[in-house]
């Protein structure tokens, strides 16, 4: 089988899972005010551009299932700035912003993330369910906990909110039928070699 293309063009009005990880996997995070600034900054610059349904943060990578807001796509009329994709500028942006504080902060210099960040579309809502159960068990596969629905940083509690959020909550139930499948699917899945293709390693 030929190797997944993880730097496909994005385009308007598609699902994407999404990740990156740190240069020469080195750390993302340092403490929980890290996870909370990466998450505010998050919504700042890709909000506007994308619709998000799940996520999780680690320290060295994170995950994110994304769907692209329509965007009117430029001819070959239009100046090259006019042409840039919105949602690469946004997470050039974001990653910038995110780079420079972490940069201050640990006093490092260069690159903090890896370059391109990968990214593959997803077309039907089974892989879709499988994802977002697939990026929730992230930090119990990479034994960071026991018990992945523990962890802070991911998106799998708060889906379970009933107090609004701009995470796409509906969407992602709809996906599971409804909330008691959803906490059911999570509660009995353990085949993540299942979706290879899906995996940032």
């Amino acid at each position: 089988m030929p190797p997944r293309n993880f730097r496909i063009k994005i385009e308007p009005d598609k699902y994407y899972h999404i990740w990156n990880q740190g240069n020469n996997r080195d750390n993302l995070f340092y403490s929980s005010h890290n996870y909370e600034y990466f998450i505010r900054l998050y919504a700042e610059h890709l909000d506007p551009v994308v619709e998000t349904y799940a996520f999780c943060l680690l320290p060295n990578h994170f995950h994110l299932l994304v769907r692209t807001k329509y965007w009117v796509q430029q001819n070959d009329e239009t100046t090259q700035k006019e042409k840039m994709n919105p949602v690469s500028l946004a997470f050039q942006r974001f990653f910038a912003a995110y780079s420079q504080a972490i940069n201050v902060q640990e006093r490092r210099t260069g690159s903090l993330f890896q370059k391109p960040f990968k990214r593959l579309e997803l077309t039907s809502p089974s892989q879709l369910a499988y994802l977002v159960f697939y990026i929730h068990a992230n930090p119990q596969k990479h034994g960071i906990v026991e018990d992945f629905r523990q962890y802070p940083w991911s998106s799998y509690e708060r889906v379970l909110r009933d107090r609004p959020s701009k995470l796409n909550k509906e969407a992602v139930l709809g996906w599971f039928q409804d909330k008691e499948n959803y906490i059911a699917y999570h509660a009995g899945r353990s085949d993540l070699d299942d979706l290879k293709d899906l995996m940032y390693e």
